[in-house]
């Protein structure tokens, strides 16, 4: 039986919809599709319709509309996203990615404020270039990563209702780790778009200037502020392990792998010397496998307790 069929998704428009998602998730996400695997058949599906909405959202901000102005940007992508909140309100969509994220809206009562804040950093994304603060920071990182995680969680489901405070505070804290273990990554990516995601103070306590970033060769001043972000990737990491132990024991293995592949980009930045102007740090397959392998048998024996 199909992951669709398992889930008790039978119409065929709504098949659609959710098969969609699950291309957009393998095309783009393949770490995140990569752990979706280790949750149970039925579960997959709604955790793809929370990534394709995500992507869908994201591309129109980076991708899909290239070559239009950050003004036109934004307007298509408010008018698109208020068209998705309104069909989550009335419980019904047209929208291809639409349909699927409003009946997994339903299906697990998560939210509609999570979405709200998701769009509302993606807007960001069209008008902010740079934050002064990591509390200014954390605005954007709240919309943009921290709300997936929270979108989750009754996907995931937790031990008992008396451990949720505890998987909230987890997702929270993850999410927050892997957004910024991507923006240590992409310090140069983000140049390029005009963006910078570090902490404006922070950088300037270690000596770092704007020009310095632009010239995009890694000083002592730069590694020592990648340094200080990298800590704080792992701090965030390690805080969030009591929380995913709370999880529903079929979960646990999806989301503990993805916390040390997406954490362990930090790793991989250390690896390459910080040299991340002239090297793009990624997880490789080696490691993918080292770490899914174990993660596979321990939800395949969650499964049959």
């Amino acid at each position: 039986m199909d992951e669709l069929t398992r889930a008790g998704i039978t119409e065929p428009s709504l098949r659609a919809s959710y098969a969609e998602c699950k291309r957009l998730n393998a095309l783009h996400g393949k770490t995140y599709y990569l752990a979706t695997l280790l949750l149970p058949p039925e579960k997959r599906p709604f955790v793809h319709a929370l990534y394709g909405f995500a992507r869908y959202a994201d591309e129109i901000v980076d991708d899909l509309a290239s070559e239009l102005t950050d003004s036109e940007k934004a307007e298509h992508l408010r008018t698109w996203g208020q068209g998705v909140l309104a069909d989550i309100r009335a419980g019904r969509s047209h929208d291809h990615i639409g349909r699927a994220l409003v009946d997994t809206v339903q299906r697990f009562s998560i939210p509609i404020a999570y979405f709200e804040a998701f769009l509302h950093s993606m807007e960001m994304d069209l008008t902010v270039t740079e934050y002064q603060s990591y509390e200014d920071l954390m605005e954007y990182v709240y919309g943009s990563a921290s709300v997936i995680g929270l979108e989750m969680l009754p996907i995931l489901g937790s031990l008992s209702p008396e451990t949720a405070p505890e998987t909230v505070m987890a997702a929270e804290k993850l999410g927050t780790a892997f957004q910024l273990a991507n923006f240590i990554r992409d310090v140069g990516e983000d140049l390029d778009r005009g963006r910078i995601y570090l902490p404006i103070s922070e950088l300037q306590a270690h000596g770092v200037s704007y020009e310095m970033l632009e010239a995009r060769i890694l000083t002592p001043q730069i590694r020592s502020a990648l340094q200080e972000q990298i800590a704080r990737v792992r701090r965030l990491q390690r805080e969030a392990e009591p929380g995913i132990a709370l999880l529903a024991p079929e979960s646990r293995a999806c989301i503990q792998t993805a916390s040390e592949l997406y954490c362990g980009i930090v790793d991989e930045v250390e690896r390459i010397d910080y040299q991340i102007f002239t090297h793009r740090a990624k997880t490789s397959t080696w490691r993918r496998i080292k770490v899914a392998l174990p993660a596979f048998l321990r939800a395949f024996l969650a499964r049959r307790k």
